[in-house]
């Protein structure tokens, strides 16, 4: 991400300082609350776990991992210290499981519906960073303080929304796995769990595809219906990614 838009630190520095605090807000803050949510609902079905690792916290230090949380700035992904679960401690661990996974995702997507209330009611303007030629974007991100706004806003909904698909993709060890595991009869969940092994490797391919493959396959691909959506669903926009 700041490798991305270091032009604009010389071209446009407004434009730059407004798009890394809302990737910084997005990525950092999200993903604090995501593993937060984690051990909220964990913690409320009945399984101590995450309050006795400290985890049941918004304090960032508790959620911060050394190398995926600093990659997120540098290579525009990465990931935050997991949360320890035992589902046994519940009444019913395979629902509790599904649960707690959702409930991650969830606050991402519930954090992208606050950041697109005042772009909904037409307040500030829909901005997106998706482009090509930020520098020549970059005139009209800071033609005013609610093209600024907006920009920052618009940064920080797209930014939740990508963070909630792509967790649900029932890749091991996304959380969408461990939803898909309790959505499925007990004999399929079993054989899907089988996958286990190989989901950190499939995820890793997914990860590296763009760059390999020169952005002809992507997660934006397969997570494209969704982004669409639920960007029309919570800022009113109406983008198609082609």
């Amino acid at each position: 991400m700041i490798l991305r838009d270091l032009p604009l630190l010389f071209s446009a520095p407004q434009a730059f300082a407004i798009l890394i605090a809302a990737f910084v807000v997005s990525m950092l803050l999200g993903l604090i609350f995501h593993e937060f949510c984690h051990a909220w609902v964990a913690n409320r079905l009945g399984d101590p776990t995450p309050r006795l690792m400290g985890r049941l916290t918004l304090n960032p230090l508790a959620h911060y991992d050394p190398i995926g949380t600093t990659m997120i700035l540098f290579a525009g992904f990465g990931w935050a210290k997991p949360v320890p679960v035992n589902p046994n401690y519940t009444t019913n661990p395979k629902r509790s499981m599904l649960l707690i996974a959702f409930a991650g995702p969830a606050s991402n997507l519930v954090f992208a519906a606050l950041a697109g209330i005042p772009i909904r009611l037409g307040l500030v303007p829909f901005h997106t960073f998706l482009v090509s030629n930020p520098e020549q974007w970059a005139t009209v991100w800071t033609s005013s303080y609610s093209d600024l706004f907006g920009l920052f806003l618009s940064t920080i909904l797209f930014l939740n929304i990508l963070l909630a698909i792509f967790n649900l993709l029932p890749i091991p060890p996304l959380d969408g796995s461990k939803v898909l595991m309790g959505l499925l009869p007990d004999d399929l969940a079993r054989q899907y769990q089988r996958l286990e092994p190989w989901g950190p490797g499939l995820l890793m391919l997914l990860i590296v595809a763009p760059f390999v493959t020169g952005g002809a396959v992507s997660v934006l691909i397969v997570t494209r219906p969704f982004l669409e959506f639920f960007l029309w669903l919570f800022s009113g926009v109406s983008i198609t990614f082609g």
